[in-house]
C-alpha cells in the first residue's frame, strides 16, 4: 500500500476523517483477500486455512512454514524404517547372485541407498524441535517452589536452540521436573546460610542443552549444598547397599541414589522424603535409551548429566551373534572388539579378564539370556562404556555395524532387563536391542554388594 504524504498539515471534521477511514479499511480488505488466495493456493486446498496444514506468508520472506500432525510425522518415519528394512533385504538377495548382472545391480542399489539416506535426513530433521520452551516452563516453577519453602532461586538456560526428536523432548519433560524439584529441595540453602557462607542469596539452576556427536547432553547444575556423602553412605548401609568397610568411589556413591526407595530427606515434605524421585528419573531415561551421572561437590553444587540419542527410531548398531540368536548393541555405547583369552575362560554368566593391564568385568550373553547350547571354543569381548564404567558383553561371533530400526516390544516382554527392543534384521528375522545400561547396572552393583 503506497500513501501519499500530506504537503501541510490541516484540521479535518468528522466527515473527512470517516471518508479517510473507510478507504483504508477498503485497502486493508483488498491486500487480505489477495495474501488469503495466495495462502489457499499454496496449501493446494481452496479456502483452506486448519491447523493440520497452514502455510505462512510473509511479506519478504525468503521461506515459507507448513505445519503437520505429528501423528503424520511418526507414520512418515515409520515408512522409512520399514524401507531401511527393505532395502537390507534386497541387498542380501542381489550380493546371492553373484553373476556379473548381480554386481550391477547392487551398484545401482547403492545409489539407491544414498538417495534414500538423504531423504531420511530430511524426514528427521522435520521432527526436531528447539528445547527451549520446555526448559522455559520451568523457570516459574523453581521461583514458585523455592519462595513457597523460603527459598530464593533463578533458573537459567543455556542452549535453548538445541534441537531435538519431538517425541525425545516430550518424555523428557517428567524426568527434568524431578530433577529440578530435587535441585530446589536438597541442593539449594536458606539465604541465609548462603549468605553466611559467602554465597548469593539467590540459588542459581543451570539447564544447558547441546549436541554431541549423534547424541544431546542435558546438564542441571546447581550452586548449593551439594550431596553429602556421609549421609548417603549411612542410608546405603542400613538399606544393606553396602558393607560397613566398603571403600568406593564418589561416582559410585552418587549412584547409590538412583536406587528405588532411596532419600535422605529426614521428613517427608511436598517435595521429598517420600523415596521417589531419582529411580524415576533413571527409569524414564533408560526407556530413552540414554545414561544419567552425577557429579558433586560439597559446598559447590551439583552438576546432573544426562546423555540422550537424537531419535528413538533408528540408531546405528554393532550386530553379534550368540548361538542361533543375533542380538544389537548400540554403536554409541561401543569402544573396541578383542578376544576373550583362553586361559581367562570361565563357565559363569561373568568374570573378570585383563584388558591391557586393566581388569573389565564382563557378562556373557548366553548365561544371561538362557540360551541353550555349548559355548564355541572362541569368544569375543564387546567392550562397552557407560559414563565413566568401562564393562565387557562376551559373544560367540562379531557381525560388524548395521543401521538399525527400533521396533518397540510388546507389553509382555516390555520389561525384561537388558532388552532395549528389537529390529528386524536383513534375512527378515527378528534380532534384540541390548539395552547396554540396563544389562551392566548388575556387574556394576555387584561390585558393591556386600559379600557373604
Amino acid at each position: 500500500m503506497n500513501f501519499v504524504p500530506w504537503s501541510q498539515p490541516r484540521r479535518l471534521g468528522p466527515a473527512s476523517f470517516t471518508l479517510g477511514q473507510q478507504d483504508l479499511i477498503k485497502q486493508i480488505v483488498r491486500e487480505v483477500e489477495k495474501r488469503s488466495k495466495r495462502v489457499a493456493t499454496a496449501s493446494g486446498v481452496p479456502g483452506e486455512s486448519g491447523s493440520a496444514a497452514k502455510v505462512d506468508m510473509l511479506p519478504g520472506a525468503s521461506h515459507r512454514t507448513l505445519r503437520a500432525d505429528v501423528d503424520k510425522l511418526d507414520h512418515m518415519l515409520n515408512l522409512t524404517g520399514e524401507i531401511v528394512i527393505a532395502q537390507g533385504r534386497l541387498r542380501q538377495m542381489i550380493e546371492k547372485l553373484g553373476t556379473e548382472q548381480g554386481r550391477a545391480i547392487l551398484e545401482m542399489h547403492r545409489e539407491a541407498e544414498r538417495l534414500y539416506m538423504d531423504l531420511q535426513s530430511e524426514v528427521m530433521s522435520i521432527r526436531m524441535v528447539p528445547v527451549g520452551p520446555l526448559f522455559r516452563q520451568f523457570v516459574r516453577s523453581v521461583r514458585d517452589l523455592a519462595r513457597s519453602h523460603g527459598k530464593l532461586a533463578r533458573l537459567e538456560v543455556v542452549g535453548g536452540d538445541v534441537e531435538v526428536d519431538t517425541t525425545v523432548l516430550e518424555q523428557l519433560k517428567d524426568p527434568l521436573l524431578h530433577l529440578v524439584r530435587n535441585a530446589v529441595d536438597h541442593g539449594l540453602e536458606k539465604p541465609a546460610l548462603r549468605e553466611s557462607q559467602g554465597k548469593n542469596s539467590w540459588g542459581l539452576i543451570r539447564l544447558t542443552a547441546a549436541h554431541s556427536g549423534g547424541n544431546i547432553i542435558v546438564t542441571l547444575q546447581d550452586d548449593g549444598a551439594g550431596f553429602d556423602r556421609t549421609r548417603i553412605l549411612d542410608k546405603a548401609r542400613r538399606l544393606g547397599l553396602l558393607s560397613g568397610e566398603d571403600e568406593i568411589r564418589d561416582h559410585d556413591i552418587y549412584d547409590l541414589a538412583f536406587h528405588a526407595g532411596f532419600s535422605t530427606a529426614e521428613s517427608v515434605t511436598d517435595l521429598s522424603g517420600r523415596g521417589v524421585g531419582l529411580d524415576v528419573v533413571r527409569r524414564n531415561i533408560d526407556i530413552l535409551r540414554g545414561t544419567v551421572e552425577i557429579a558433586s561437590t560439597a559446598g559447590k553444587g551439583t552438576t546432573i548429566t544426562i546423555r540422550l540419542p537424537l531419535t528413538l527410531a533408528i540408531i546405528e548398531g554393532f550386530s553379534v551373534r550368540v548361538g542361533t540368536e543375533t542380538f544389537v548393541v548400540p554403536l554409541e555405547h561401543v569402544t573396541e572388539c578383542t578376544e576373550l583369552p583362553a586361559e581367562q575362560r570361565n563357565a559363569e554368566a561373568s568374570g573378570i579378564l585383563s584388558l591391557r593391564g586393566t581388569a573389565l568385568p564382563y557378562v556373557r550373553l548366553r548365561r544371561v539370556f538362557g540360551l541353550s547350547g555349548a559355548a564355541p571354543k572362541k569368544e569375543n569381548i564387546v567392550v562397552v562404556k557407560i559414563n565413566e564404567f568401562h564393562a565387557g558383553i562376551a559373544v560367540d561371533e562379531l557381525l560388524g555395524g548395521m543401521q538399525t530400526v527400533v521396533k518397540p516390544l510388546g507389553r509382555v516382554f516390555r520389561g525384561v532387563p537388558g532388552i532395549a527392543g528389537s529390529t528386524v534384521l536383513g534375512d527378515g528375522r527378528v534380532g534384540l536391542i541390548i539395552d547396554v545400561p540396563s544389562l551392566l547396572r548388575g556387574v556394576m552393583q555387584s561390585t558393591l554388594q556386600p559379600q557373604a
